[in-house]
């Protein structure tokens, strides 16, 4: 990951899935065909070291592609041999982060809490992230940021084309979206319009 360019373009999708034979090659067109240009893959997913590895072949290098849910370091060693080019987790697991830190791999540690927010940036995070975000809304992220103005956060969890803006507006550095977009039910169906056109009004709605 280039975390400079992330941060031209600071949306990150979210994928976790919970079945088989998901279509994870024409997935990956429509999210490339929408704009957004950087997705994770929740290594809680079936068969998720796989799908990286397939997301990141279908790519091309026209979208940037990381592991989410990265709890131990064996799940990172999968997810780095899968091609994932960055790391995040809902928490912070200090061996994951060192790893990261020192083979130079974008790192997204969560948080909610200052402390815990306050640990993972210190931690060496490339943002922290603020999950679930949702609870409190643009408001906690604002507040927050009163005190750690120097503290890159990344919004994840009930974001929406009505309140994005209203996130960075308050001080997030970036927004991570996941199952709002990345439905079930328009996985299974096929319904690869629905998933681009929703990323497609996110995208609108952040400018």
């Amino acid at each position: 990951m280039d975390a400079g360019r992330f941060r031209k373009l600071p949306i990150m999708g979210i994928l976790r899935t919970s079945g088989a034979g998901v279509p994870i090659e024409d997935l990956t067109d429509s999210v490339i065909a929408s704009g957004l240009e950087t997705m994770e893959i929740a290594m809680n997913s079936d068969d998720a070291a796989a799908l990286v590895g397939r997301a990141v072949k279908a790519a091309k290098g026209r979208l940037t592609i990381g592991a989410g849910t990265v709890l131990d370091m064996d799940i990172l060693k999968a997810a780095l041999d899968a091609g994932a080019t960055f790391v995040v987790m809902p928490t912070l697991v200090a061996g994951v982060v060192e790893y990261c830190v020192k083979n130079s791999v974008p790192v997204f540690p969560g948080a909610f809490t200052p402390q815990e927010i306050y640990n993972a940036w210190n931690a060496g995070a490339t943002m922290v992230k603020v999950f679930p975000a949702a609870m409190f809304g643009p408001s906690y992220i604002k507040e927050v940021r009163a005190p750690f103005k120097n503290i890159d956060l990344l919004a994840c969890g009930g974001i929406t084309p009505g309140n994005i803006r209203d996130y960075f507006e308050s001080g997030a550095a970036a927004v991570a979206f996941g199952n709002s977009v990345f439905r079930k039910e328009w996985i299974d169906k096929r319904d690869f319009a629905s998933i681009e056109d929703s990323i497609r009004r996110l995208i609108a709605s952040m400018k």
